[in-house]
């Protein structure tokens, strides 16, 4: 029987050990997890949420929302349990972080062709191999890779995860649940801010103090997990247009749009946990008490746990991977997951389930996939692998990636869904079994 090493059990690994095993094909699944943790993770459990636990929306309208449709029908393990687990977020899916990765890794240890070592990897293991391991690869394999790669040194960027209140400290006198626009079920905690409260807020966010991060500049960080404190010093109003922007979200009390409002997202099923949204912060913990707590509704907050910073690293992929993120210099070996330069928990799914349904037709003497740049998952595999891409930085999915339509079409709302009933007639369409 065939087999593959899958080092790293986060979303990318767990996602292509299920499609590798799926198809017949035996998966040695590596995971240093407990024995050796990361600054970011804190759970045992396979696929931790770290950054937030919103996997977007859920919309054909947008790219987000076309990629999760095209893996639920490609039968993906992440997807189904994301659904499984989901909280209410309004047009968005969220997840409650414990019993996602608790399911996700109860799945995975049920399948008799998985077999899981844990252990930290220092070496790449002969044979296939998957490198699945994230942002926060352990600096021993790092090295084997800039080894293998003959890179000098990775791409890196800085990424920021927000702070979790209890909802029992949240005043809510001073907040009210809605979606913006109505759009949906009124899922978030709004917490309006005057003119005069958010330039205090503002003047103090500014210039609180950060916590230690070795080598972090500003420019270092992804511009989607910017910390707040950062986007602050942007200017007066760049928050106001950013996570505090108050349209769309009407306060009862007054029946008007507020200057200012700090959304709160559902961290759990309970409801007892909810995520400051758009607050990736690196300020040091006793200064997110203090300033965070000059939200009016927050002014008691108890804070489960703060936000925190950590280091990114990822490839120069055009230059290294190709269209089925394969090394080209020796293509037993694949990545997967962030350290791509895919950005996002979806994305990294997405190449997670390429990267195994690829490598399971190629052992197996299968005809080969190729996605085509029309669909999401093509146009991201695409994308890591444009060796014209001259200055290469981690990508979201985003309709810009994917082909456009042959057509005309009023609105862009038309347009993308056109594009999504396009995607998704491709992969209806595919011979993936």
């Amino acid at each position: 029987m065939k087999q593959v090493t899958v080092v790293g059990a986060g979303l990318a690994g767990c996602e292509c050990a299920w499609q590798l095993s799926g198809r017949g094909v035996r998966v040695r699944l590596v995971e240093m997890k407990p024995h050796k943790m990361t600054s970011a993770h804190v759970s045992p459990d396979f696929a931790e949420l770290v950054c937030s636990n919103s996997l977007r929306s859920n919309e054909l309208t947008t790219a987000v929302g076309l990629l999760k449709e095209e893996l639920r029908r490609l039968g993906s393990l992440i997807m189904s349990c994301a659904d499984a687990t989901r909280v209410a977020a309004g047009g968005a899916l969220a997840v409650d972080r414990e019993a996602f990765s608790n399911m996700v890794t109860r799945r995975i240890r049920s399948q008799p062709l998985i077999e899981i070592v844990h252990e930290e990897a220092k070496e790449i293991p002969p044979g296939e191999v998957v490198i699945a391991t994230g942002p926060l690869t352990s600096d021993a394999l790092a090295d084997r890779i800039v080894e293998l790669t003959g890179d000098s040194e990775y791409l890196h960027f800085f990424d920021a995860a927000a702070p979790i209140v209890s909802f029992q400290s949240i005043d809510m006198e001073e907040a009210f649940f809605a979606s913006r626009y109505d759009k949906g079920t009124p899922d978030y905690i709004n917490c309006p801010m005057t003119r005069e409260e958010y330039l205090a807020f503002w003047r103090e966010l500014c210039s609180a103090r950060t916590a230690e991060v070795h080598g972090f500049e500003d420019s270092s960080v992804f511009e989607g997990c910017m910390p707040v404190e950062v986007m602050a010093r942007r200017g007066e109003d760049t928050l106001r247009f950013g996570p505090l922007k108050p349209v769309g979200l009407r306060d009862p009390r007054t029946g008007k749009e507020s200057y200012a409002v700090v959304q709160l997202r559902r961290d759990n099923s309970e409801g007892t946990m909810y995520n400051m949204v758009g607050f990736q912060t690196h300020l040091a913990f006793p200064e997110q008490k203090r300033v965070f707590s000059m939200i009016p509704a927050l002014k008691n907050a108890e804070f489960l746990r703060y936000g925190v910073m950590h280091r990114n690293t990822y490839l120069d992929s055009p230059r290294l991977l190709d269209r089925y993120y394969r090394l080209k210099r020796e293509p037993r070996i694949s990545f997967a997951g962030q350290i791509t330069g895919v950005e996002g928990y979806v994305e990294s799914c997405a190449s997670g389930m390429l990267v195994g349904i690829e490598t399971a037709n190629r052992l197996l003497g299968l005809p080969r996939i190729n996605f085509p740049a029309e669909t999401a998952i093509g146009a991201l595999a695409l994308y890591i692998s444009n060796e014209t891409v001259a200055e290469f930085q981690p990508m979201n999915i985003n309709f810009g990636i994917i082909s456009p339509l042959d057509f005309k079409v009023k609105g862009k709302r038309n347009k993308n869904a056109e594009i999504s009933k396009r995607a998704l007639e491709i992969i209806n369409g595919l011979n993936v079994t």
